[in-house]
């Protein structure tokens, strides 16, 4: 590199902190919960005992939890964070995006992108259907944890619904019909079918777009530059020429 090319590179404030940790924090648990899904899905072929498929049960629910509510503060932080983190820098909407989109694809044709500092045209409709799919799961799993092993935030109720008459539904244990209404079991699992397909394809539909997201910080860290990776650990971006989305303090 030149010294020319090098005194034309410049540092952009990019991703706050909050933001960082999210997409850190989300990366451990996404990874937890796909290998202990793994492991609850194939426990029978694996020899897992009752348990054993407890143990991961709740464990695959306690990692949810941190899943869960890291993925509430960054909704609260689209509302009150910085510009690359909120609702107009994600979403695929607003004025301008449809042109924006439009000149970003043609740039990718043509071979010449201009950077962006947040996420571009693209990568805000990616971004968007992560995070929908990302509260589906959330929120289907929540049920799931009430419904198979009687954890908040709806345990209580679910052991309410089937425990039999006379019996405190505080004594119903998991993996135990002790103390159980036939009818009420039935009626339940019937009423979890389909949050059970719904979180089991959704998250099958996760996975591939996590693989499509790495393979599109891959190329446009290839188009752009920039330093995408290394972003989300310092904030910030490196740029030979100035992004598309940038303003100047004050501006």
């Amino acid at each position: 590199m030149t010294e020319t090319s090098t005194q034309s590179l410049r540092s952009y404030a990019v991703w706050d902190r909050p933001t960082r940790w999210f997409h850190w924090i989300n990366f451990v648990c996404v990874v937890a919960l796909a290998a202990l899904g793994t492991a609850m899905l194939y426990g029978k072929e694996l020899g897992v005992t009752d348990d054993g498929k407890l143990l991961l049960k709740s464990t695959h629910v306690l990692f949810g939890y941190v899943f869960a509510i890291n993925l509430a503060w960054r909704i609260v932080w689209a509302f009150i964070g910085n510009r690359h983190a909120g609702w107009s820098a994600l979403l695929p909407f607003g004025k301008g995006y449809g042109a924006a989109l439009k000149d970003y694809v043609g740039e990718l044709l043509r071979g010449d992108v201009r950077p962006y500092l947040g996420h571009n045209p693209v990568a805000r409709l990616m971004v968007s259907l992560l995070l929908l799919l990302l509260v589906v799961q959330a929120a289907t799993g929540l049920v799931l944890a009430g419904t198979d092993i009687y954890y908040p935030p709806f345990g209580g109720w679910i052991t309410g619904w089937i425990a039999a008459p006379g019996v405190d539904p505080a004594t119903i244990v998991p993996y135990d019909k002790t103390g159980i209404d036939p009818a009420s079991w039935e009626a339940m699992r019937a009423f979890r079918l389909p949050f059970v397909t719904v979180h089991y394809w959704n998250s099958y539909a996760l996975l591939v777009l996590i693989v499509i997201h790495i393979g599109g910080v891959v190329v446009t860290e290839l188009r752009e530059g920039g330093g995408i990776v290394s972003a989300m650990f310092t904030g910030r971006k490196i740029h030979d020429r100035t992004p598309v989305d940038h303003r100047e303090p004050g501006a």
